[in-house]
Parts: structure tokens; sequence; C-alpha cells
């Protein structure tokens, strides 16, 4: 049976923590790319990529995430987050794989009062949002053959990220202000991307227990960003600065950010019988994994 699986966009932070845990899959052949090896905005460029590599499932970590980025350069947002996708998913209808790509919940406006399933109505309020949207319903319209897994606020050791600007500027100053009031769930990349190991394994893999489809994915339990970055700093045991709370009015960004972006997961642990971390037990995790 074929097991190779491409992943795309390899050098970001979900793609290596793909890479890290690949090893304890001797099973699974992996091909890791990314722009430098492969752009996939480009048909011609993929389609003989995957011809000669035939992956039996192309897993795109790749995208576009500067949030407040995409208000200037809706072009640039549009072709990594919607376009490439759909040149992904062609590829993949030709080869008759399997593709698994990475959204997000910015593809909410915010504004329920509890968390998001997967059959809510979307209605992102920014580009960044639009655009991986788009990116969603371009796959569904090539083919049926997908899963889309919608996040929320990942974070790992690697890259750009919250957690990493936080501990940064904590060592930095001695107050930082952070946003109290826009709530949602920390994610450790690590963990969505054991979450999609497992999948491949117990489903992808397994015809019977095939279940394609959209699935939310993100650590257990919610916070908001000030509850967050208080949380990185206690763990990291720094005690020389303090995280003021403040408003979303208070510090206006070029993109609006949903209030509300919590992702009900009951789908995911259901169909795929996943176990799912705490937020503030990965956090720890992470955050020991950097100190050793």
């Amino acid at each position: 049976m074929n097991s190779k699986i491409l992943v795309t966009g390899a050098n970001g932070q979900l793609g290596n923590e793909i890479r890290r845990l690949c090893r304890n899959f001797p099973g699974l052949e992996f091909i890791f790319t990314d722009v430098d090896m492969l752009d996939i905005t480009n048909p011609d460029a993929v389609s003989v990529f995957m011809e000669a590599s035939k992956p039996a499932i192309v897993v795109n970590c790749a995208a576009y995430t500067n949030v407040d980025g995409a208000e200037d350069d809706v072009k640039a947002a549009r072709k990594v987050n919607a376009l490439a996708p759909q040149v992904l998913a062609a590829a993949c209808a030709m080869q008759e794989a399997f593709l698994i790509h990475i959204s997000t919940d910015y593809v909410f406006d915010g504004e329920k009062g509890s968390p998001y399933n997967e059959e809510d109505e979307t209605n992102p309020i920014s580009v960044y949002g639009s655009s991986k949207l788009e990116g969603e319903e371009k796959i569904k319209t090539v083919f049926d053959n997908y899963l889309i897994i919608r996040t929320s606020w990942l974070y790992s050791e690697y890259g750009h990220n919250f957690m990493r600007t936080i501990l940064a500027l904590a060592k930095e100053k001695d107050k930082i202000e952070v946003i109290s009031d826009q709530y949602g769930s920390p994610t450790y990349a690590r963990d969505l991307a054991n979450c999609i190991i497992d999948i491949i394994v117990k489903s992808i893999l397994n015809p019977r227990a095939y279940l394609p489809g959209i699935y939310h994915y993100t650590n257990q339990g919610s916070c908001s960003w000030n509850e967050f970055a208080q949380e990185i700093i206690n763990v990291a045991g720094i005690t020389t600065c303090e995280v003021v709370p403040i408003t979303t009015d208070q510090y206006p960004h070029k993109a609006q950010r949903p209030r509300n972006s919590i992702l009900d997961t009951t789908k995911v642990r259901s169909a795929f019988g996943i176990g799912i971390p705490n937020w503030k037990d990965s956090l720890r995790e992470c955050l020991s994994s950097i100190t050793r």
C-alpha cells in the first residue's frame, strides 16, 4: 500500500513538528517541501512534482499568516491561502491522493456566545480569514477526497508566534499590555501534528474508517490573549514583568479579530478517538522543551 505523505510548508511551525514526529512512524514515507523546493501556487510545478513523487496523502501546512499584512496585500494572501489549495486539490484529484488542509478559526466573525462547531455559519471579518475560507471552498469545488482541519492560536518553539513574542517582550520590559476581551484556545503545534498523523494512520490509510470533511482541532480549554500571556510568563518563571489587561479598542489593528474564536472539538474527538490535552498542560510541555 502506498504510504507516501507529502508535507508542504515544511519549515513552518506545524511542518517542523510533523518532521520531528515522523521518525516515530517508520512505516510511513514522508516527503517534506517548502517554497524553495516547490511553489504550490504553480499548477505545472505541482503537477510535475506530484507525478514524480506519487504521494498517497498531501498535508498542506503552507499559509500566509500575517493577519494585518493581508489587509495591505490581498493578492499575496489569496495566492497562498486560496489559490494554492485549489492547485493542490486539483493535483491530488489527478493522482487520486488525499488532501489534508489546515485552516483557521478566523473564518468565523466571533459573534457566537459559545464554541463554534463545523456546521456553524462562516463569516470572516478580515482579509486573512476570507482568504482561508476561500481556500476551503475551492478545495470543496474540486473533489471530495479532503480533510480540512481548522485550528487556532498555534504556537511552538519554532518560528514567529504569540508565545515566543511574549517570552521575548517579558525579558525586555517590566510591563506589557495584552488584549483581554478576545477569547480562543491556544494550540500546541506538536499536538496538532500528532492529531494529523493519528488521523492518517487510523482513517486515511484504513478505508473502513474513511471520514473526509471539515474538523476542528485545538487544545482543550480556552482563555483570553491576556490570560495566555500571563500563563506563559508564570510557567517560564519570569517575575519581573507585569501583564496588563487592555481592550481591543485600546489596541487597534489593521485587521479585525473575532472576539470569540473558541472551536468545538467534539467531532474530531468522536470520529477518530483522539484525546486532546488541555492548553495549559501543552504550554508547560512546550516551554520545558525550550529550556531542555
